[in-house]
């Protein structure tokens, strides 16, 4: 019977939407700063670090990523190139929650990502 219950709650967990979770928007430049400076930004491949003075770079999937960003009305806006392949412009929003940060493509209307800040 627990392993039931236990098996139902993951399930259920791992079901709810994700805005059940309690994401904060993060909205302004030096908000986004405080999370991520001098951090690294990791998900199972990725590992990438923003800098204050506009520069995205690191290692995704064993390549090599680099870019540059700045803060527009309330959204991260970056330009990436994933080894050669440019990936191009994009203004992302960008929630956290702890030591997690998302971000959502298309100004919070594309696809997401969520990072472990570390």
């Amino acid at each position: 019977m627990r392993k039931t219950t236990s098996i139902g709650l993951l399930v259920a967990f791992l079901l709810a939407p994700l805005s059940a979770y309690a994401f904060e928007k993060i909205d302004t430049k030096d908000k986004f700063l405080s999370l991520v400076e001098g951090k690294t930004l990791r998900l199972t491949g990725i590992k990438v670090q923003v800098t204050p003075s506009g520069e995205i770079t690191g290692r995704a999937f064993g390549r090599g990523v680099k870019g540059a960003w700045n803060w527009q009305n309330g959204y991260f806006c970056r330009s990436l190139y994933w080894g050669n392949r440019d990936l191009g412009q994009n203004c992302q929003e960008v929630r956290a929650e702890g030591s997690k940060v998302r971000f959502t493509s298309d100004r919070g209307e594309g696809q997401y990502a969520v990072l472990n800040i570390r």
